[in-house]
């Protein structure tokens, strides 16, 4: 029986919509239209990678079908504080966009159909979540508005605020905890996004604080689910790292893929802080992991590697992962487009599903754990309800 795949992180804009995004440049590698047809065209696109990996029991690169996917954010020209330089008004305007492809209506030229819009299954909008539960609650407001009708708003399954880029501490403050308690009393996740290795450690030490603070004295029922995952902008003081295949997208907290296996990878000091850090994350049940993003992360020279050859490269940290969330909270995700600058351009995406692909035989996953990791975990962790798309 062919497996559901659900896509947990996908990226999308119009070219008309370029200019209110925020890592926007007239030389960034992205700045064209990444709609729905081009996303379409990209997991249709006809790949010969294989796995390639004479330790893979076998190969299920057939067995699954995309079902669709969950679209995230893309870090809009925004302000926290709805006064601010620049206010919500780009954030609430990609709630529009976002919603016509809903509701199947696009306006010319935005590159999505009524025929696609069972593909969207959920999306996940900016929020200011520094600003505390009044603001978030106001702006939540505002975003029920511009979705129109309760099947679109339905779709709104959780929220996402950036803090790779801002300053440390801003996760510590009591608004952001509090505005975290208030999503779990509405039943909508949190996008988590952090940077361990521009960001420093010292990033992930105070999201593992944030979570405690979270979570205390909060019942199971009230507490938010936190996904770690993150959208990196490729700005232009990266855009040459971008070349290098090592551009800012991020998803397992960033971790140093560029410590050579040579080197030990266990023993490295930056490795075991970090493998502390996730396993102390993992500890809390309602948190998940995203598997995905991990293309821009890897050294240049493994830019044409086989298959197999680059799960050899990134199995230290996917074991930390798998050994602690487990694949009950793991889920896949492509990072589209974004994991276009590092995978291989137009077969990006079919190149990361047989990577995934390559891990699972690796790990010899029992079919109802490649069911949770295709698709299983995202329907749990985002509180999905398919009745009616299938």
């Amino acid at each position: 029986m062919a497996i559901p795949l659900i896509d947990s992180h996908v990226h999308l804009w119009p070219q008309a919509h370029l200019p209110t995004i925020a890592w926007h440049s007239d030389n960034n590698p992205l700045g064209a239209q990444y709609s729905v047809d081009e996303y379409h065209s990209a997991t249709n696109h006809s790949s010969s990678v294989s796995t390639l990996s004479s330790s893979s029991p076998r190969s299920v690169s057939s067995s699954t079908y995309l079902r669709g996917f969950i679209y995230l954010e893309v870090d809009r020209v925004s302000s926290a504080d709805e006064a601010g330089e620049h206010g919500w008004r780009h954030v609430l305007d990609e709630v529009s966009y976002v919603t016509r492809i809903a509701t199947g209506n696009p306006v010319i030229g935005e590159g999505h159909s009524a025929s696609q819009r069972e593909l969207l299954l959920a999306f996940v909008p900016w929020a200011p979540i520094p600003q505390g539960p009044a603001a978030l609650e106001r702006y939540m407001s505002l975003v029920r508005e511009r979705t129109l009708a309760d099947e679109v708003w339905l779709k709104v399954r959780g929220v996402r605020y950036l803090v790779q880029d801002k300053p440390l501490g801003t996760m510590l403050t009591q608004e952001f905890v509090d505005s975290l308690k208030w999503l779990g009393r509405q039943k909508l996740a949190f996008d988590l996004g952090v940077d361990a290795r521009q960001g420093g450690l010292e990033q992930l030490r105070q999201a593992v604080t944030m979570m405690r603070r979270v979570y205390d004295g909060v019942g199971e029922k009230e507490q938010v689910v936190i996904i770690i995952s993150k959208f990196s902008s490729p700005t232009l003081s990266s855009l040459r790292e971008s070349m290098l295949s090592k551009c800012n997208a991020d998803h397992l907290c960033k971790p140093n893929l560029h410590i050579r296996p040579e080197d030990t990878v266990q023993g490295h000091p930056q490795f075991s802080e970090w493998k502390r850090l996730i396993t102390t994350m993992a500890a809390e049940p309602a948190t998940y992991m995203k598997l995905s993003g991990l293309f821009s992360e890897l050294p240049s020279t493994l830019a044409d590697a086989q298959i197999g050859d680059l799960v050899d490269h990134m199995l230290p940290w996917l074991d930390v992962v798998f050994d602690t969330f487990k694949p009950h909270r793991i889920m896949f995700g492509s990072d589209w487009p974004v994991c276009n600058l590092g995978g291989g351009g137009d077969g990006s995406w079919a190149k990361w599903k047989a990577v995934v692909e390559c891990i699972l035989d690796r790990r010899r996953l029992t079919d109802g754990q490649r069911v949770d990791i295709w698709g299983g975990t995202a329907v749990r962790a985002y509180g999905l309800d398919l009745a009616g798309h299938d």
